[in-house]
C-alpha cells in the first residue's frame, strides 16, 4: 500500500531539514499510528505525502500502490487514493457542504474514468453517511466548517472521507480539540470505514484516541526519525512513562 524509504524533508523557506530518513512501510487493511514529542516531524510526514507547498524532498522515496507520490500534484495524489484529514480543517466561506462534496467525489471519479454520481444517487449516499456519523441535514446545507465546533469540523472531516473513500487515509490529530463524545463520534467513523483494501495512518499525541482506534502498529517519532516501532503496548508505555525512556533509548 504505502512505502516510504528513507524520506529526507527540508523546509525550503528556512533551508531546515526536518525528516532526515523517515522509512516505513503500511500494509492494506492495517492501521498504523505514529506519536512522538512536539517537532519531531510527524506533520511534516503528512504534509508531504498529501503535496503541501513549502517542503522540499531532497532524498528518498514515497510509493502508493508502486505509483510514485512526491511526483503527482496535490489532487493527483487524492485521485490516487490519499486523503488527509487536517488538525486544523479550514473553512470555506460562501461554498455550500454539499456542493464541496459533490464537487470532490465527481472530480476525483472523472480522473479515475468512473462515471460521474447523479444530483440523485449523490443525495442518497451522502444522507446515509452523514445518518451514519451523526451529522445534521442542517448541517450539510451550512458552508464548509464555517461557524462549525471543533467536533462538528472533525465529523464533517470523516464524512469527506467516507464519501471519498480513499484507500491511504492519513489523520493528522484528528483529536485535537475534541471532547470524549466528539472524539468517540470521529472514531466510530473511522472504524466504520476499516476494511482490507484501506489503510490508516494515525498522528497523534495522546493514547486515549488509540483506545477507541485500536492500532495494528505503533511508531515514535523524535528528531525526523522513526526511532522505535511495536505494538499497541508501546503507546500504552508512552502513555505511563512518556517519551525520555525511548527516547534514550535511540541514542
Amino acid at each position: 500500500m504505502l512505502e516510504i524509504s528513507n524520506l529526507h524533508v527540508k523546509l525550503e523557506a528556512e533551508d531546515k531539514p526536518i525528516l532526515k530518513g523517515v522509512g516505513l512501510r503500511i500494509a492494506a487493511g492495517t492501521v498504523h499510528a505514529i506519536m512522538g514529542p512536539n517537532g519531531s516531524g510527524k506533520s511534516t510526514l503528512s504534509y508531504v505525502l498529501a503535496g503541501r507547498d513549502g517542503y522540499a524532498v531532497t532524498h528518498g522515496t514515497a510509493t502508493l500502490d508502486g505509483e510514485d507520490l512526491l511526483t503527482m500534484e496535490p489532487e493527483e495524489r487524492a485521485a490516487a487514493g490519499l486523503f488527509l484529514a487536517f488538525q486544523y480543517p479550514v473553512e470555506i466561506p460562501g461554498v455550500g457542504n454539499m456542493t464541496f462534496l459533490r464537487t470532490a467525489v465527481n472530480a476525483q471519479r472523472k480522473a479515475r474514468g468512473e462515471a460521474e454520481l447523479s444530483a440523485g444517487d449523490f443525495l442518497k449516499v451522502v444522507r446515509e453517511k452523514a445518518r451514519a456519523l451523526k451529522i445534521d441535514a442542517e448541517m450539510l446545507k451550512r458552508p464548509v466548517n464555517v461557524g462549525f465546533s471543533g467536533g462538528e469540523k472533525k465529523r464533517n472531516e470523516i464524512l469527506q472521507m467516507a464519501m471519498l473513500e480513499p484507500k491511504m487515509c492519513i489523520l493528522d490529530e484528528t483529536d485535537s480539540g475534541l471532547d470524549v463524545d466528539a472524539m468517540k463520534l470521529v472514531s466510530d467513523g473511522v472504524n466504520a470505514l476499516r476494511d482490507a483494501g484501506r489503510a490508516f495512518l494515525v498522528i497523534t499525541h495522546y493514547q486515549r484516541l488509540l483506545d477507541h482506534i485500536h492500532p495494528d502498529v505503533v511508531h515514535i517519532m523524535a528528531d525526523g526519525r522513526i526511532v522505535k516501532t511495536g505494538g499497541p503496548e508501546l503507546a500504552l508505555e508512552v502513555e505511563q512513562n512518556g517519551y525520555a525512556g525511548i527516547l534514550a533509548e535511540a541514542q
